[in-house]
């Protein structure tokens, strides 16, 4: 905006040149017409910075985009939403920006190694997330200033060094949580064919250590007993994130002390709570991405009535949108939630068809208490060690 109305006043002085001109004789005519003929032929410092505005706009570079993911693709959750999201920006963005896509695999000894190598490419701006590339990204940013750099699903410690060149933003998981704890506690006092008259649900979430798994758990709790405050909630842990193995066998358990929908927030190891549902012939809630997508086709996509949703995708692609208007916060830390298009839960084809309109509307409503803050959703982020503990136990 600066830079046009440098060139608009530099048109105006041309103009005001002329007026004088018109009424002090040929010198100024002169002057009038030399000052026109740079204008026109770009000379001038005004017209010479729209020049070059125009044909930094036209020369076509692109931002060169990373993304480094822990882990791999496929894990019908967190990496395949951001992997959904780098496309999107590959097939709506491409006039802007150029995408490269890294997995990192499972061995974190080498998380830092590939941070370097991507910062020490051509990349401009190096995505990556989860809480353990937090340190990672903390140290990488300062070894490379003119870097920028995406963490999401948690944040960089700003008071630690110069991470201005840092964006951090992270999910209210507990608002999507929220939800599919309606929706739970609706399904388990419903005539749905794998409901059955107890009113038990369960919920498998990765550590308890884990902040952002115990906001989800905090946050579908509250939901269920926002929609009966007599509905019993199991709660177990993995203790991983990729014990699939371990996972199966904690909802087989709750399955069968009569849960009839389990939520799920355990990453890559939630196919083994999928796979619990499948072969108890009950319910299930995934996470992060539509899960029910990813098993199409399949039997166990008969189960899972919806997914409290981590739009991680969508929240890439706008970022990198912005990222490449120059038009991101970095610096800063943002937390994004219903209100952003982010968090919320899968409404696909099989929740309108399976889960009973009342259960539905119960939910929108709920939505939209949130949405108007009619209803605020707790969090474990801050919450004390012996609150969180009372919420988990049921006490």
């Amino acid at each position: 905006m600066m830079k046009r109305k440098n060139w608009i006043l530099g048109l105006s002085a041309v103009g005001m040149m002329a007026v004088l001109a018109a009424c002090g004789g040929n010198a100024n005519a002169k002057a009038t017409t030399s000052a026109t003929e740079a204008a026109k032929e770009g000379s001038t410092p005004a017209a010479k910075e729209e020049k070059a505005e125009d044909s930094k706009k036209s020369d076509g570079k692109k931002l060169k985009v990373t993304l480094l993911v822990t882990g791999s693709f496929g894990d019908k959750a967190f990496n395949d939403s951001a992997q959904a999201g780098m496309k999107k920006i590959q097939e709506e963005l491409s006039d802007k920006a150029e995408v490269t896509m890294v997995e990192m695999g499972s061995d974190k000894t080498k998380f830092e190694g590939a941070m370097q190598d991507a910062s020490e490419s051509d990349a401009d701006l190096i995505i990556t997330g989860l809480w353990d590339m937090k340190e990672i990204t903390e140290k990488i940013a300062q070894e490379y200033p003119e870097k920028k750099y995406i963490l999401f699903d948690t944040a960089v410690d700003y008071t630690l060094g110069d991470l201005s060149n840092v964006y951090s933003m992270s999910y209210k998981q507990n608002e999507g949580a929220f939800l599919a704890g309606v929706l739970a506690a609706g399904v388990t006092k419903s005539s749905m064919p794998y409901a059955n008259e107890d009113n038990i649900i369960g919920f498998v979430g990765a550590k308890d250590t884990a902040a952002v798994i115990n906001d989800s758990a905090v946050g579908y709790i509250q939901g269920a007993k926002f929609m009966d405050p007599e509905v019993k909630v199991l709660v177990s842990y993995v203790g991983s994130y990729v014990d699939s193995a371990t996972a199966k066998d904690l909802a087989l358990t709750q399955y069968a002390n009569n849960a009839d929908t389990v939520f799920v927030a355990a990453g890559p190891a939630s196919v083994g709570v999928i796979e619990a549902a499948a072969e108890s012939k009950k319910y299930v809630i995934g996470v992060d991405s539509d899960q029910a997508e990813a098993y199409a086709g399949k039997p166990e996509q008969e189960y899972i009535i919806s997914s409290a949703i981590k739009n991680v995708g969508e929240s890439l692609y706008l970022s990198v949108e912005k990222a490449a208007e120059d038009k991101l916060p970095f610096g800063e830390a943002e937390v994004l939630g219903l209100k952003d298009g982010v968090v919320g839960i899968a409404e696909n084809d099989i929740y309108k068809k399976e889960v009973p309109e009342d259960v539905q509307k119960k939910v929108e409503e709920a939505k939209q208490d949130i949405l108007g803050s009619k209803v605020t959703v707790d969090t474990a982020y801050g919450m004390e060690e012996s609150k969180l503990k009372s919420i988990i136990s049921g006490e």
